[in-house]
């Protein structure tokens, strides 16, 4: 069943099997352009379905080297206001955790994403259009068994009060818990719980938008940061109030977004994540520093598919036979 809420892979039919998720990708290719949130360079994605096994992958058009950027957490260069990846020859792609959570809340495992400049388009500041962009594309169940990243033993790091942990669940999805903390009323304490469920992020998470402080803004851009942001793609705080015109899209869209960018940067693991991630004023620098810790210590996880519970259907599909 595909849709804006989601995606569930389901084989039916058979007794005793109930959800076994397939790999997917794009029905057909999908267009969309706008500004990098800190070049503010405008560039043009083309995101096409690709094969099992593809993974997500950003092409680089605008250089003379096609070689592919691999949206993996060891490709992780920059983690500063956003997440950046790097290959081997030195081409990059910032800005891509709110692309990548859209791909991971809606289910897509493998795509190639060309594009032609240095930084994905921040759009609206949220995932929404990205979901929005799927869901019209339609998802396409493709013939290879979902890779799953079981989660063993508990892995967690720590920086002063911030920490990020990834522990075990008896679930098949990722669960994700998540406190901040600011001195700003117009944030104050936000925490929120969810299970990375098809549906759920679409309706609960897509829609809330990067945010940042006005106070910020010109030491930002003096930094080469910030030149593409706007009104039209973030919420703006001074002081104790929220600058946009519009208001929040809901009052605890900040901790929303958090858990929207944690999605994005635990999809750099490699593959969906069965565990529970709990974290405390978490971002983008602690996320990848609990992805490399995770495939550093590869005693604490293992790989998965629904392999076994079609042996088992099988089998009892034959002793009732």
């Amino acid at each position: 069943m595909t849709g804006l809420l989601g995606v569930y892979v389901v084989s039916a039919g058979r007794v005793g099997l109930g959800r076994v998720e397939y790999q997917t990708t794009l029905n057909t290719p999908v267009i969309c352009a706008g500004v990098g949130v800190h070049s503010g360079e405008r560039a043009r994605m083309v995101i096409k379905p690709a094969a099992v096994n593809t993974g997500i992958r950003f092409r680089r058009t605008d250089l003379e080297s096609e070689c592919d950027i691999l949206a993996r957490g060891d490709h992780v260069t920059e983690v500063q206001l956003g997440t950046t990846l790097t290959n081997d020859e030195g081409a990059s792609i910032a800005t891509v955790e709110h692309f990548l959570a859209a791909c991971a809340g809606m289910g897509l495992d493998n795509l190639l994403v060309e594009i032609d400049g240095p930084e994905t388009p921040i759009m609206d500041g949220s995932s929404a259009v990205f979901c929005e962009l799927f869901h019209n594309a339609g998802l396409q169940i493709q013939t290879a068994l979902r890779r799953r990243i079981r989660i063993l033993d508990t892995v967690e790091v720590r920086d002063g009060i911030k920490w990020a942990r990834l522990s075990p669940s008896a679930d098949n999805v990722l669960t994700l818990s998540a406190k901040i903390e600011f001195e700003t009323k117009a944030i104050g304490t936000q925490q929120m719980s969810m299970r990375l469920m098809p549906g759920l992020f679409a309706r609960d998470i897509a829609f809330a938008r990067t945010f940042g402080f006005a106070r910020d803004v010109e030491t930002l851009k003096a930094m080469g940061l910030a030149r593409g942001g706007s009104l039209e793609n973030a919420v703006v705080i001074d002081g104790d109030e929220v600058v946009n015109p519009e208001g929040l899209r809901s009052d605890d869209e900040f901790i929303r977004h958090k858990l929207l960018d944690a999605v994005g940067d635990l999809m750099l693991a490699g593959a969906p994540i069965a565990g529970l991630y709990e974290a405390r004023q978490p971002g983008h620098a602690m996320n990848n520093k609990l992805v490399r810790a995770l495939l550093d210590q590869p005693d604490s996880w293992c790989w998965e598919t629904d392999a076994e519970a079609i042996e088992t259907a099988a089998s009892m599909e034959a002793a009732s036979a």
